[in-house]
């Protein structure tokens, strides 16, 4: 026991409680993708409310991916395992994973990116960060998303932009800052923000490590979430 009177450190409790959670969620998003790969195409109601299940499991699973991975971070038990990849598969891998959202929503999604465009990161980390984003994206943009990766000055540029309404003004000025209250009607507390933020940090070449900036405008007029990597 604690001086607290609790068994265990509750933070190690919580954590395991998440992988558990996670495990359970990542069961149901298989049996939706299951049921909407033999769901009649003919019956768009049911397609919707298929598609709007597996949306909403993938944002609770991605949050529960975060929440594991900034623990981690903390506790200083997140390894980084550097490794030359191909931006475009890394790109294609996670627009197939989101592919029936995508139709479900009629979604057009653009890709910029070389075939040769490849840079050492982190795999796993990089394409957990992009799915985040590319749902995030689903969610507030109109109809298009465009994701752009390219090498510039030495240093590799992956772009996400939307035609939603952009990002509000706290999030472009304070992007990273967890909120001390929660939106319920938004569902919004900047954690998907201050994971990518902490995922490009662990990115590092000498003195330099990896950030992320918003802006509003972009090559689609909406939000736009840019991820330097060095």
């Amino acid at each position: 026991m604690t001086d607290k009177g609790l068994p265990v450190d509750f933070s190690f409790v919580l954590a395991s409680s998440v992988h558990d959670m996670k495990n359970s969620v990542g069961m149901l998003m298989q049996t939706i993708e299951e049921l909407s790969a033999s769901a009649a195409t003919d019956n768009a109601e049911h397609n919707r409310q298929l598609s709007t299940l597996g949306y909403e499991a993938a944002r609770i699973n991605g949050d529960l991916v975060q929440l594991l991975a900034l623990y981690r971070m903390e506790n200083q038990r997140m390894l980084v395992q550097l490794e030359e990849c191909y931006l475009d598969e890394i790109i294609g891998d996670q627009l197939a994973r989101n592919d029936i959202l995508f139709r479900s929503r009629n979604i057009a999604v653009e890709v910029d990116c070389g075939e040769d465009v490849c840079w050492y990161i982190d795999a796993e980390l990089i394409s957990g960060m992009l799915n985040n984003i590319l749902v995030n994206a689903a969610r507030y943009c109109l109809s298009r998303i465009k994701v752009t990766a390219n090498i510039e000055d030495g240093v590799l540029h992956l772009i996400v932009a939307d035609d939603g309404r952009g990002y509000p003004e706290s999030m472009l000025t304070s992007p990273t800052v967890m909120r001390d209250s929660v939106s319920f009607t938004e569902g919004n507390t900047n954690l998907g923000l201050l994971f990518a933020q902490e995922i490009a940090k662990l990115h590092r070449r000498g003195d330099l490590h990896g950030y992320i900036t918003l802006a509003n405008g972009g090559v689609l007029s909406g939000g736009q979430i840019e991820v330097v990597l060095p």
